[in-house]
This record gives C-alpha cells, structure tokens and sequence, in this order.
C-alpha cells in the first residue's frame, strides 16, 4: 500500500472512529515494520512475517523509546493511546480496513494487559532514587 493510499486509509477509519489521532496510526505502522524486522532477525530460520499481539507491543515499546525517549508517553496521550488494548483497537481498525491482515487466531484480546504505558514508557526515565 502506497504512502498515500495509506493516508486516505487513515483519513476514513477516522471518520468512523476519531478516538486516535493520525499519527498513532503512522507510528503503529511503523512499530510494525520494527517488530517484523526484529522478529526475523532473532529467529532467521522463522518463515511467516506474522507477528502476535504481544510481538508487536514489544517491538513498539522498544521503537518508541528508541525513537521518543521520555517523550514517548506524552505523544501516546496527545494520540490518545493510553494503554496496549488501544494498540489493539488500531490494529484492527486498519485490518478492518483492509490495510493489515490478521491470522485467524488473531484477537483484540491479545492486546489488552499485556504491559502498563507508565512502567513501560516513564519508569525507565525516572531517577533511580525516585522509582516507587
């Protein structure tokens, strides 16, 4: 899918759901280009470029403080994802829109709970006398 292909695909999931700003879909995208690259990367032998849920949210945790340091929960708030099941309703937001593909397995459930957005994205700033 084209860059702009992807930007009218965002530009209508929004009109039907307006919870998540543009960018947290652009970042998603990105996190998941990110996890399937570390994913093969870690296992060469692996044949299928499908990640799970919790692959995902990982590869997303690690991107995001790789690439927004302690500004990456910020941005998640200003996005208006404030926790992994918000990671879940993006996802099938563009599956449902035909820019993703699920495996049959695959559930919005996978998503929720699998890690707290302030101990994965504000805890690791914190000054170590100051972790509580």
């Amino acid at each position: 899918m084209s860059r702009r292909e992807f930007q009218k695909t965002i530009e209508s999931i929004m009109r039907d759901d307006p919870r998540y700003a543009v960018g947290a879909y652009v970042f998603v995208r990105m996190a998941l280009d990110y996890a399937v690259k570390k994913v093969s990367s870690e296992n060469p032998d692996r044949k299928d470029r499908h990640v799970s849920a919790r692959e995902l949210l990982e590869g997303m945790r690690v991107f995001a403080l790789e690439t927004f340091g302690p500004m990456a929960k910020v941005l998640f708030d200003e996005w208006g994802v404030r926790g992994c099941g918000d990671v879940g309703e993006i996802v099938f937001n563009l599956v449902d829109a035909g820019a993703l593909r699920k495996n049959d397995s695959d559930k919005i459930e996978d998503f929720f709970g699998v890690y707290d957005f302030d101990e994965a994205f504000v805890l690791p700033f914190k000054a170590k006398g100051k972790r509580a």
